[in-house]
């Protein structure tokens, strides 16, 4: 069993939120169709999930999709929510029983240390996504970002619904981040419109 340290994924992730305004709320990101602001209320819901997922904590939380009637609105105390839950949801992934075993996350059963993995990629992918979509860059340790490309790539390079777009096609030599988001079907030079 691999455990991975969420940490540095939680915070290429508050760096950005940090210094969201009222005024991106409604920016468009790389999840199409999806504002800022829904991408932000997408994180509440998954960083409860994640960390009810990482405790064996079965219940609402981890039957459902945190979104599974669509992406929600924004609701008021995002930011305080956000700045105390991401952290607790790194630090429940930090034992080591969270990656061992049977969890569920979204309704489905899996084991822990696919969900492990789930949650990462959800940091990562969704910390670039908000980046991006304020005008901001993502900063991730080269060791995050191999290892969230290594559970992306055992996905389909057509694309999973529901999880991944079609893979992007960048060079070989691409910068590594790229490489990474390319791969989730993001285009690394994605810009809001």
């Amino acid at each position: 069993m691999t455990t991975i340290d969420l940490g540095p994924a939680g915070l290429a992730l508050l760096a950005p939120l940090s210094r969201v305004s009222d005024a991106d709320l409604d920016r468009e990101t790389p999840c199409e169709g999806r504002t800022v602001g829904q991408l932000i209320q997408h994180l509440v819901g998954l960083s409860l999930a994640f960390r009810a997922a990482a405790g064996k904590d079965f219940g609402p939380l981890t039957d459902t999709s945190p979104d599974g009637d669509g992406w929600p609105e924004l609701e008021d105390g995002w930011r305080e929510a956000l700045q105390e839950q991401v952290p607790a949801m790194v630090e429940a992934w930090r034992r080591t029983s969270a990656w061992q075993g049977m969890t569920r996350a979204g309704g489905i059963d899996l084991p822990g240390e696919v969900c492990g993995r789930v949650a990462l990629d959800e940091l990562v992918l969704h910390g670039w996504d908000l980046a991006r979509a304020t005008g901001q860059s993502y900063e991730l340790d080269d060791h995050t970002a191999e290892a969230c490309l290594g559970f992306v790539s055992t996905f389909e390079a057509s694309g999973t619904p529901g999880l991944f777009g079609p893979a992007v096609e960048v060079a070989d030599d691409a910068p590594l981040l790229d490489r990474l988001v390319a791969r989730a079907g993001r285009d690394p030079q994605w810009a809001p419109s």
